[in-house]
C-alpha cells in the first residue's frame, strides 16, 4: 500500500503546492515581511522538504536541517491570529490550485490547520 506522499504524486505535487503557496506569500503584506529578502527561495525549499518528509517522502529535511522543531524554528517570528490566518489563506489558495483527491485534500488540510494553530505565539 502506498503512502500519502506517493498517492498525491510525490515530489512533483509538493513542488507545485509550495510554488503556489510562495507566489501568494511574495505579495502578502503580513507574510512577506517575515522572510529575508534573499531567502524566499530557501524558505520554499525547506517547506517542500519538510512537507515531503512529513507525508512519507525522503528524509531530505532531516538530513539538511535536523529535527523539524517547528515551534522552535518559528519562535523568532511574531505569529498572531492575523499571521496564522494569512498563512492559512495562502495555503488554501495553494491547495485549491493543485490536483488532489478530495479525501487526501481533507487529510492535508486538517494537518495544515493544526500546524498553523500550533505556531501562534503572540496574543491578539
Amino acid at each position: 500500500m502506498s503512502n500519502f506522499y506517493e498517492q498525491v504524486g510525490g515530489e512533483k505535487f509538493f513542488a507545485d503546492l509550495v510554488s503556489q503557496f510562495y507566489a501568494v506569500v511574495a505579495t502578502d503584506p503580513i507574510l512577506r515581511p517575515m522572510y529575508p529578502e534573499n531567502d524566499l527561495q530557501g524558505a520554499a525549499q525547506r517547506l517542500q522538504w519538510f512537507l515531503e518528509q512529513y507525508w512519507g517522502g525522503p528524509d531530505t529535511y532531516q538530513e539538511n536541517r535536523g529535527h523539524p522543531r517547528l515551534r522552535m524554528r518559528h519562535a523568532q517570528f511574531p505569529i498572531n491570529a492575523a499571521a496564522r490566518d494569512a498563512w492559512l489563506n495562502a495555503m488554501h489558495k495553494a491547495v485549491d490550485g493543485v490536483e488532489i483527491d478530495p479525501a487526501l485534500k481533507g487529510q492535508l488540510w486538517g494537518y495544515l490547520e493544526m500546524a498553523a494553530n500550533s505556531l501562534v505565539n503572540q496574543p491578539d
